[in-house]
């Protein structure tokens, strides 16, 4: 059985940070590309990065050079460092993984991030 567990989020000041955590389980991150979502209210789900099996990572526009995508294999965990925060990141964030070859689709439960003073 294929299980992600996000955590890590919480309330933050702009400007703060936050690093969330993916743990995987059922499934080896060798195989797989992992990328973190966020639904903010009243919003459609977006994507938000994404990491390759073979390491290369991508971010949409508005979190580059801010947010950061890793992977442990060993732990078999994903992490989104957040840095420089700013209300409108504010959303729940989803873990997703795809297998590279059966291109099968899990989602994490989410982990709600909140950006306010």
């Amino acid at each position: 059985q294929v299980q992600l567990v996000e955590s890590g989020g919480g309330l933050v000041q702009p400007g703060g940070s936050l690093r969330l955590s993916c743990a995987v389980s059922g499934i080896s991150l060798s195989f797989a590309t992992m990328g973190w979502y966020r639904q903010a209210p009243g919003k459609q789900r977006e994507w938000v990065a994404f990491i390759r099996s073979g390491g290369s990572t991508n971010y949409t526009d508005s979190v580059k050079g801010r947010f950061t995508i890793s992977r442990d294999n060993a732990k078999n965990t994903v992490f989104l460092q957040m840095n420089s925060l700013k209300p409108e990141d504010t959303a729940l964030y989803y873990c997703n993984a795809v297998l590279v070859f059966s291109k099968a689709e899990y989602w994490g439960q989410g982990t709600r991030v909140t950006v306010s003073t």
